[in-house]
């Protein structure tokens, strides 16, 4: 076996679409060439979203298309204290502020200073700052819910010349064309929110901490992940992380040319398992263009 391993990690947010196990046989036939590992792990951090039985029903799907991998499975939502730890010296370094705004009222702040309002890869951009210690005190003791924000400030004043000779290696292609060498600009998200009031953590930190806790030398995925990319590359640089190669693929669309979603209902696995669907026929009828 060689040195290549690589995962594929879904949110259990609904029944598994053909664009998905699309993705996930992308990601199974690169360590299958590769004679590599295959890693499944469930990214289920959004409780408001994610849950217990679309996690099974995404087992069973991705075992029926032929699908083997290491065992245990990683849910995240079982080690949020992890998530928690990859937190701490990012608080402890101040290159994170607790930021009090609700959406409507960042959408307020934009409005009134449309510079901040600059469209990245998350909606409009946001760069704000931590409040006076008093007025933060203030806030906590009233139990007030806050974020942690990302200071891009912060961090490109940390990192110096390093922020900016940040990139990755890409050896698939970005949504337009871009390979080989990327430079890496971060900053296109202002300052992330890197944990959510709700979860403690984010997508972004729980994906770069884990990748890097179970040895991911190759992120593959899909194109509209790209631009994380950017920022995960940031992360792992703050903390110490290994930075693997990426190769991102195209997106599955329908007769329209829009990627397929959960709300296909009548494109999911178990629909077209149901229709008589094999998955010789699935792999010929939909992943062959």
């Amino acid at each position: 076996m060689s040195d290549f391993v690589t995962r594929f990690a879904p949110s259990p947010t609904g029944h598994m679409h053909v664009g998905t196990a699309f993705a996930a046989l992308q990601v199974w036939e690169a360590a299958q060439a590769a004679g590599g590992r295959f890693i499944l792990r469930i990214e289920d951090i959004d409780r408001t979203r994610c849950l217990p039985e679309y996690t099974q029903a995404k087992l069973e799907d991705l075992a029926w298309l032929g699908l083997e991998w290491d065992e245990p499975v990683r849910i995240q939502s079982q080690h949020l204290a992890d998530y928690d730890a990859a937190l701490a010296p990012l608080i402890e370094k101040m290159l994170v502020y607790r930021c009090f705004l609700t959406r409507k009222e960042i959408a307020a702040e934009i409005t009134r200073a449309p510079h901040l309002g600059a469209e990245g890869p998350e909606g409009p951009v946001f760069m704000g700052g931590p409040l006076p210690a008093e007025m933060e005190q203030e806030k906590l003791r009233a139990g007030e819910p806050f974020a942690w924000r990302l200071s891009m400030d912060a961090v490109r004043q940390h990192l110096g010349d390093d922020f900016d000779t940040l990139s990755f290696i890409e050896e698939g292609e970005g949504p337009s064309g871009e390979s080989g060498e990327i430079h890496a600009t971060p900053e296109i998200f202002g300052d992330v929110i890197i944990a959510r009031k709700d979860i403690g953590t984010s997508y972004h930190l729980a994906c770069t901490h884990d990748d890097a806790l179970q040895g991911i030398t190759h992120v593959i995925r899909g194109q509209d992940l790209f631009f994380s990319t950017h920022l995960h590359r940031l992360i792992q640089r703050l903390l110490g992380f290994p930075e693997p190669i990426y190769r991102h693929h195209r997106l599955l669309t329908g007769r329209d040319g829009k990627k397929f979603s959960k709300r296909d209902q009548s494109l999911t696995i178990r629909a077209l398992r149901e229709a008589g669907e094999t998955p010789a026929t699935i792999r010929q009828r939909w992943f062959h263009s």
